[in-house]
């Protein structure tokens, strides 16, 4: 089982010997490693290994909680009587629980032992070799902001006072070049990015690839015209827009009357071509795992059907509030904080045609490939008005690039306008998405 089961174990019962209706220790150990080049050479090597404990204690329906990176027996004793002291000064509430053990659990394989077994040397090599490979991609990429090579290996335990005791272990890596694009002075940004939970499946060619291209496809770009247009998302960018729609789909905000879709359960809230999964147990996700942050059974929970709102994402807490069971999105930050309603590997489901096929009919449209003011977009009322920039569509074809123009619209319109949807998924992180087209929206320009 471990020493980190063997503490979590022991923090249930010290819980128990001072009083505590039930305890709940969440362990969390990782170990990072980030490699950043620059012309050559490391500009910086940082390697962090932490470790630490959050407990949650009930005690007459109220809730305490407290952490320690201590894991010595007395250290963890005292986080275990301040989080009962804790509980005292907040009010009772009988929603209050901890999840019973379930009777299975996804089976996932999330460890992958190549990425520790390579040596630091052949890591920063990697990091070399990917600022290497978008130099020699285009001629107008004269140097690179950074190229990146990153991994993690994490180990996860929770245990509480119902007897539910598991651990999982699991590892990441992820690979990052920032080029520079410069035409007669004129210079652009653009990235690439992978991640993967197996080292073999890292592509540092798609990387170097993907950077050069982003960064010179608006090398001399032009305002456009205000007009109607239709818009076609780059997979990228439609995650920057799922940004705005998955808070609204926390049980916590339906419940708080903080989300766009509070009260549209079963009704028809995006076009047919709509669909969106949150799904932790997705095979080689990068936040995939047997469990959540509070031991519930992760799943695949269809929230958008063809359109149709069909689910929340519920965590204990809210799951009891609507008398329903937990989704399995109880999600923590650190062993810092408790649980609460988050995402998964959310992702907007593919389609059937190819991303030429996607754009081979608009006669006049724009290809968004980089968004500005996201932050300033309303969760709540899902109003937006964003800078953007991208390629002008004509014909079915790429052609030049566009900048100081915004969009601006409301999310769940532009939910209902979705026309197509190609078939060329795309995670970045935990956020995944296809490439996109809305019928028409309005592009304002010079």
């Amino acid at each position: 089982m471990g020493k980190d089961m063997t503490y979590a174990e022991r923090i249930v019962e010290i819980g128990k010997e001072i009083g505590a209706d039930n305890t709940e220790a969440y362990i969390y150990w990782h170990k990072d490693l980030s490699i950043q080049i620059r012309s050559k050479e490391v500009e910086s090597l940082k390697s962090a290994e932490q470790r630490g404990v959050g407990i949650r204690i009930l005690k007459d329906g109220k809730r305490g909680f407290a952490y320690t990176s201590d894991m010595r027996e007395d250290s963890i004793k005292k986080t275990v009587q301040k989080s009962l002291d804790n509980s005292r000064e907040n009010e009772p509430d009988e929603v209050l629980s901890f999840p019973l053990p379930a009777a299975e659990y996804p089976q996932l394989d999330l460890y992958d032992p190549e990425i520790a077994q390579i040596p630091v040397d052949r890591k920063i090599e990697i990091a070399k070799e990917i600022e290497a490979r978008t130099l020699q991609q285009d001629k107008r990429i004269k140097q690179l902001e950074r190229a990146v090579f990153e991994d993690r290996e994490y180990r996860i335990t929770i245990a509480n006072g119902h007897g539910l005791a598991k651990s999982y272990h699991g590892s990441s890596c992820g690979a990052f070049a920032y080029a520079i694009g410069d035409l007669n002075g004129e210079q652009q940004t653009g990235f690439g990015m992978d991640y993967a939970k197996r080292f073999r499946d890292l592509n540092i060619d798609e990387v170097a690839k993907e950077a050069a291209w982003r960064a010179t496809q608006l090398l001399g770009a032009k305002s456009q015209k205000t007009q109607k247009a239709v818009i076609v998302f780059d997979p990228y960018i439609a995650t920057n827009f799922l940004g705005l729609v998955s808070p609204g789909l926390s049980a916590d905000a339906v419940q708080k009357g903080r989300s766009l879709f509070a009260g549209k359960l079963n009704q028809q809230v995006a076009s047919l071509e709509f669909s969106l999964v949150d799904d932790g147990r997705l095979p080689q996700g990068i936040v995939s795992a047997p469990f959540d942050d509070e031991g519930v059974p992760t799943s695949e929970t269809i929230l958008i059907d063809s359109g149709k709102l069909n689910s929340y994402l519920y965590d204990t807490y809210t799951a009891k509030k609507d008398g329903t069971v937990s989704t399995g999105n109880g999600i923590r930050g650190s062993f810092k904080g408790g649980p609460h309603v988050g995402t998964t590997n959310l992702f907007i489901k593919p389609g059937k045609i190819s991303r030429t096929e996607l754009l081979q009919d608009i006669k006049n449209g724009f290809y968004v490939l980089e968004v500005m003011g996201m932050h300033t977009a309303n969760p709540i009322s899902g109003d937006f008005s964003l800078g953007a920039a991208g390629l002008w569509i004509e014909n079915g074809q790429l052609t030049y690039g566009v900048r100081e123009v915004a969009i601006a619209g409301n999310i769940l319109d532009l939910l209902q306008h979705i026309d197509g949807v190609a078939d060329d998924l795309r995670f970045f992180g935990g956020t995944g998405s296809p490439t996109l087209r809305i019928a028409q929206m309005m592009v304002s320009g010079s």
